[in-house]
């Protein structure tokens, strides 16, 4: 099917509300399986109406554990331009180097307080395969545009499969309550690559109400993409089928470990010689075989089977939960090696004797590769909402911002003190391996604090280099060796 021209905004509307919609039920059903709020499968209907209203279905949450852990680790810290790889041999190492981090850029994501909004994307992106960030203009301050990040229940963005570009994007939101109507009042904003239109929904469907001709010559939609394939730019879950799989089947089976509790709290017990039509709840009402069992009774007919006759009541010894905890168990293990993650992530113990630090940490390296993966996918995701931000405030596409860097904080994880002994060694006495910028960047420390903490090592100067000066000029001279004058301050007045 031919795409809507760009001059025809109400066909790309409903063009895009249709691809949205057709993949919106999929994306809430993701987004009701990580908050835990997904109905039970597995679980018997008979059973689940009589026990509803006194034991309430059991979620373990092991989606959430599934995506926690690895969003923990994707922190963005600031975006840097490159060396530009035009100086020659004998360039400074100034010259050379990276910058710590772009001071403009680094403004405008504390302006739009990105620390915030990027977690919320990330995590969006992990449970419900993508997530936008948005860039326009902000009418308060030119210099700093107005950048946002988007959920994928609210907007769509087609790609292009061949440039790998966005196409054309759509947000629909419904904000309060019409006071005439009664319906929630509903908009949208359709970005195109040399125009933004805003739109609100009437009787007459969607109108346009404004629109901005910023000639852009491209969308100013920035996809976050989840592991996405050749075959789909448009990402997929972390929940996958064979782990959302598993996670039911605990899921039933703790739900049908909580049924058994109920029935084994206390012994049952039972009455041979009556059948179930012989019980009555307090209406006067014949109670069904579920009931009376769920009522801690075992009703067993025929008192002729009976020896001697009559009826007579016994009661049964409480079974064991253990079948429960040991499917549980297994079940837990095949998620762990699905996630990446160590089984004690899920709440399962190997024993008395818990495992070394040591042997945690080594069980990480699955998990730590996956986010380092993530943090390249979702790196060009960001680098390109930073390369639009360029193209509002300068007017024109720069060409460097082409090749900006993200800087990510470690996904390790290292403690502090791990962090502090390795840079040490780098930086420690003889050659350095690496300079101390380098490190506090290792560190972790972020743009804004490795530009102070230079401020702070210019203006404390170097003691010991001072002293060795100081004893250089006073020293006595040596015979057969030529004393080289030291050289005279340089005023600091400009004279």
């Amino acid at each position: 099917m031919a795409l809507p021209a760009d001059d025809e905004p109400i066909a790309w509307v409903n063009h895009l509300a249709r691809m949205h919609d057709g993949d919106l039920g999929k994306l809430k059903e993701l987004d009701r399986l990580y908050d835990g709020t997904a109905p039970l499968c597995y679980l018997h209907p008979e059973v689940l109406r009589e026990v509803e209203d006194r034991i309430q279905a059991v979620a373990l949450g092991w989606p959430m554990l599934a995506v926690d852990p690895l969003e923990e680790r994707l922190d963005v810290l600031g975006f840097r331009y490159p060396e530009d790889g035009d100086q020659g041999p004998d360039a400074a190492p100034e010259e050379l180097a990276s910058a710590a981090g772009d001071d403009n850029l680094q403004g405008v994501w504390q302006d739009n307080a990105l620390d915030e909004e990027s977690q919320m994307g990330h995590l969006d992106a992990l449970v419900m395969k993508r997530s936008y960030v948005t860039v326009g203009s902000n009418d308060g301050d030119t210099d700093s545009p107005l950048v946002t990040v988007e959920s994928p229940l609210e907007m769509f963005a087609l790609i292009d499969p061949r440039t790998r570009k966005v196409v054309a994007a759509l947000r629909r939101w419904a904000e309060q309550l019409d006071f005439v109507t009664q319906l929630p009042q509903r908009y949208a904003t359709l970005y195109l690559p040399n125009s933004t239109h805003w739109f609100s929904s009437g009787p007459q469907g969607w109108q346009e109400q404004g629109r901005d001709e910023h000639r852009l010559g491209e969308v100013p939609v920035a996809p976050l993409t989840n592991r996405a394939r050749l075959a789909d730019r448009y990402g997929r879950s972390e929940l996958t089928e064979p782990l959302l799989a598993l996670s039911n089947a605990a899921n039933k089976i703790a739900t049908d470990m909580m049924v058994a509790a109920e029935f084994h709290a206390i012994p049952l017990r039972a009455v041979f010689g009556v059948g179930p039509d012989d019980f009555e709840d307090e209406n006067g009402k014949r109670m069904s075989a579920l009931q009376v069992i769920m009522g801690r009774m075992l009703a067993v007919p025929g008192a002729e089977a009976l020896d001697g006759g009559g009826i007579r009541a016994h009661e049964f010894q409480a079974s064991s939960l253990t079948n429960f905890h040991d499917t549980l168990n297994q079940l837990g293990r095949h998620a762990a090696g699905l996630i990446g993650v160590d089984p004690s992530v899920l709440g399962l113990t190997t024993g008395d004797n818990p495992a070394s630090a040591e042997a945690l940490k080594s069980r990480e390296l699955r998990l730590i590769k996956k986010a380092e993966r993530r943090q390249r996918a979702f790196g060009g995701g960001w680098e390109r909402a930073m390369q639009l931000v360029r193209r509002f405030q300068d007017g024109d596409w720069d060409p460097q911002a082409r090749r900006l860097e993200t800087i990510w904080r470690d996904a390790a994880t290292p403690t502090r003190s791990q962090a502090a002994d390795a840079a040490v060694k780098l930086v420690g006495a003889g050659k350095p391996v690496i300079p101390v910028q380098q490190a506090r960047e290792d560190l972790g420390y972020s743009p804004s604090q490795q530009r102070r903490m230079e401020a702070w090592d210019k203006a404390a100067g170097d003691p010991l280099a001072d002293i060795a000066r100081e004893l250089a000029n006073n020293a006595p001279p040596q015979p057969g060796v030529t004393q080289v004058p030291a050289e005279p301050p340089v005023p600091t007045d400009g004279r």
